[in-house]
């Protein structure tokens, strides 16, 4: 039986190799998993040899703190991997984490093909890392096309799959009665996948909500959580005593209650995309401690913190960052984008230009597992 080991470290991740694990059950069922993943891996019977919240860690300063803890993840992943021997070594995004471990693996067991999804972002900051990939990485599976040049420059074997959250989903006109128990307008809010990302942008969104509820009472705000953090942003919405703030951590649902809302507010990620692909006006924020953004802002070479900006290279979604992120002037921006409905529309006519340059012919998940499938056959 042929194996393969699936390694992500964040929720995001795990979610994407879902996706593809699941069209390569399709066509295989001779395949035996082991992963270091989440909720939607399990959800496929696929074992996880620890959970990924002891790797999920974000920024500068709590990766520096907490190093001698994630090189010994790091070591216990590559002597987990290397015992379970697979074919193929599937890593999905968060680099830092991911690359080092197939890296090690590599060095090991040359004979383990090494297939990386979504490539880390070179065009953002430290470009000459793709000279080193070549030595450890098999194939690497590209979300946007304009990323080929990096990878083929360097002759390393590349495929662009394009970007699952872009893909056309079903979206029928479904009765949200039987979901939320409200006839206001949906404003959809994004606090991040990450305990130390909600424990700064939740506050602010909390903050953001009164003042709303002080001038309006049309909106109803609905909070997109991951299992994991449900209960944090309830206990905090429960303690605000608000009547029109609900909390919503089943996918479809999400999908449903944000096909249909009037406005988003999210944080910087990929989950914008999902946003721009619905043509629901939003804008992008995002804050972190003070030296974690001097580092971030001395490295990275873009001007824009959001895809649909840094390929415009023109703020097309407004974004607060940093000082900018706070509850004034998230409310400021939503209400007069609000009040000015051309501008919502001009938003949305030139994300759907941007994504239809970037979107994929076909299916992710099928060109993903193509690709995987071909590494099993060799």
């Amino acid at each position: 039986m042929k194996k393969i080991f699936i390694l992500t470290c964040e929720p995001s991740g795990d979610k994407l190799a879902s996706t593809v694990i699941s069209k390569l059950k399709e066509n295989h069922s001779d395949i035996d998993y082991l992963s270091v993943g989440g909720i939607h891996l399990s959800n496929l019977g696929i074992k996880s040899i620890y959970d990924i919240k002891e790797i999920t860690y974000i920024g500068f300063t709590s990766v520096i703190f907490n190093l001698f803890k994630i090189k010994k993840k790091i070591d216990e992943t590559v002597n987990k991997i290397i015992e379970y021997n697979p074919e193929i070594l599937f890593s999905v995004d968060s680099p830092d984490f991911t690359l080092r471990v197939a890296e090690k693996v590599k060095k090991i067991n040359p004979n383990i093909k090494t297939i990386h999804y979504v490539a880390p972002q070179v065009w953002v900051w430290r470009e000459s890392r793709v000279k080193k990939f070549k030595k450890f990485l098999d194939h690497v599976l590209l979300l946007f096309n304009f990323e080929k040049k990096y990878f083929d420059k360097e002759n390393i074997n590349n495929t662009f799959v394009g970007h699952p959250l872009l893909e056309n989903k079903e979206n029928a006109k479904t009765d949200l009665s039987n979901l939320i128990n409200t006839d206001k307008k949906l404003i959809s809010l994004f606090a991040g996948s990450r305990s130390s990302e909600i424990k700064i942008l939740l506050p602010i969104l909390i903050d953001f909500i009164k003042l709303m509820n002080d001038k309006y009472d049309e909106y109803h705000f609905v909070f997109h959580s991951t299992d994991q953090n449900k209960n944090i942003i309830k206990e905090k919405v429960i303690n605000s005593n608000f009547k029109n703030v609900e909390v919503i951590s089943d996918e479809n649902i999400k999908y449903l209650i944000l096909s249909h809302s009037k406005f988003a507010v999210a944080k910087s990620g990929t989950v914008s995309l999902e946003i721009c692909n619905l043509k629901i006006p939003s804008i992008i924020i995002y804050k972190m401690n003070f030296l974690n953004y001097m580092i971030v802002k001395f490295l990275v070479k873009t001007k824009y913190a959001n895809i649909i900006n840094i390929i415009n290279q023109k703020e097309i979604i407004p974004e607060l960052i940093q000082n900018e992120c706070n509850a004034k002037e998230i409310f400021r921006s939503v209400v007069y984008l609000l009040k000015n409905p051309e501008l919502m529309n001009e938003q949305i006519n030139h994300i759907s230009n941007t994504l239809n340059n970037i979107r994929s012919k076909t299916s992710s998940a099928e060109e993903a597992s193509a690709i995987i499938s071909r590494y099993l056959s060799t």
